[in-house]
């Protein structure tokens, strides 16, 4: 189980997933907060996130991590104009948070074949899950 400094980075480090290149829009807002009430933080914690990021903090299990690139998978599509720019700063918050090169490449080629280009979290783990073996 993760801690509230943990949940606190999470949130952080989507935020500033969000904001790479743009202001968060209304609908990305909304994921984010959705997100933020299923890690237990309140909206007034949030909306402080926002303007007064936290520093990162490495997540230790492995299976969290992968939750983690999964809602930056959603994330970045929610936002379908930015694909070239998102699919860079995915893989580069993949290698970040210590995911094999492999596994983020391979969710990013298989993203293509799927509706709205969401990989079902099912595939997502097996991916991971052959890479980590």
């Amino acid at each position: 189980m993760i801690n509230r400094v943990e949940k606190l980075s999470l949130l952080s480090e989507m935020i500033a997933f969000a904001k790479y290149d743009k202001e968060i829009n209304v609908i990305e807002y909304n994921f984010l907060l959705g997100v933020a009430k299923q890690l237990g933080i309140s909206r007034e914690d949030f909306d402080y996130l926002i303007e007064h990021p936290v520093s990162y903090t490495h997540l230790k299990s492995h299976s969290e991590r992968i939750v983690q690139f999964h809602r930056l998978v959603l994330l970045m599509n929610i936002d379908s104009d930015n694909s070239r720019s998102g699919a860079t700063k995915l893989y580069n918050f993949g290698l970040r948070m210590g995911l094999s090169h492999e596994s983020i490449s391979k969710v990013l080629y298989l993203m293509e074949s799927f509706p709205n280009k969401i990989v079902p979290p099912d595939v997502l783990i097996d991916i991971f899950k052959t890479q980590y073996n």
